[in-house]
């Protein structure tokens, strides 16, 4: 069952990294029939990456979202799931060409890790691991949008007005609205991880919080977002200074994930 679930993972890397390529293809030849081949990859990569992820989880005999490699991929596969949704939703296939590579970057991180099965230390053996890690998986993803989509909107003042560019690239309103909306589902999906998180820590330890490193950046992570929303509803905070705080926002995501794990140990160590 390992063994094919990592050659689905292989699989899983080519389609990306293939849907990838023709993502930027699109861009540079700007032929239509191009992005729909692009997408169509990324979709299937997306189907045989949830099949990987029920092979791992069925190897293991529990959901696959306990260690760097496990989480990694399932990251991944949020975003690619998230970035597809949007595309379909807003009709912005070019968003491809900006998520797909953050999404081969991070599976590419998960390539790098160890695949060996850990038996579950006592404080995962909980029916919480699955609510609390898929909601962050969600919310990473959802963030990963929004930083692709701050990137874009910061690009799009510096390009030319031109015919493909304005087909295929919404106006600044729009794009504003989009990462608005994408924030706003990851900061609901990263409030219910907090809270399960706390729920499944007094199971296990005792108290809901214990300032472990972990923790407090996804609090800190949680208020940056919280202040974007609030800037934007209360002082109609828009545009260019909103692009920024959500490329900034996703800064302290990626340090959540892996600075954290690398600098700053604690009880999330395993992840």
């Amino acid at each position: 069952m390992l063994q094919a679930e990592n050659t689905l993972f292989t699989l899983v890397m080519l389609l990306y990294f293939s849907a990838m390529i023709l993502y930027f293809a699109f861009v540079a030849l700007k032929k239509d029939p191009i992005v729909k081949v692009a997408m169509g990859l990324q979709g299937l990569g997306l189907v045989l990456h949830t099949a990987a992820l029920v092979l791992r989880g069925l190897a293991a005999g529990r959901l696959p979202l306990t260690n760097q490699y496990e989480f990694a991929t399932a990251f991944a596969w949020g975003l690619c799931l998230v970035s597809l949704i949007f595309m379909l939703r807003f009709t912005f296939p070019l968003l491809g060409a900006f998520s797909a590579p953050v999404t081969f970057l991070i599976i590419g991180y998960a390539a790098m890790q160890s695949k060996e099965i850990h038996n579950l230390m006592p404080a995962l053996q909980s029916n919480w691991l699955g609510f609390h890690v898929s909601t962050a998986i969600i919310a990473y993803g959802a963030f990963g949008v929004s930083f692709v989509l701050g990137i874009i909107f910061l690009l799009r003042d510096k390009m030319k007005a031109q015919g493909f560019l304005d087909e295929h690239i919404p106006s600044r309103e729009k794009l504003d609205i989009i990462a608005y909306r994408s924030v706003s589902l990851g900061l609901l999906f990263l409030s219910f991880t907090i809270i399960t998180g706390a729920i499944w820590a007094e199971r296990a330890w005792g108290s809901y919080w214990s300032w472990d490193p972990k923790e407090t950046w996804s609090l800190v992570t949680w208020l940056v977002y919280a202040v974007y929303l609030h800037l934007r509803l209360r002082k109609g905070w828009q545009g260019k200074a909103a692009a920024i705080f959500a490329v900034a926002g996703f800064v302290c995501v990626m340090f959540t994930y892996i600075g954290v794990n690398t600098f700053l140990p604690g009880v999330h160590s395993y992840k």
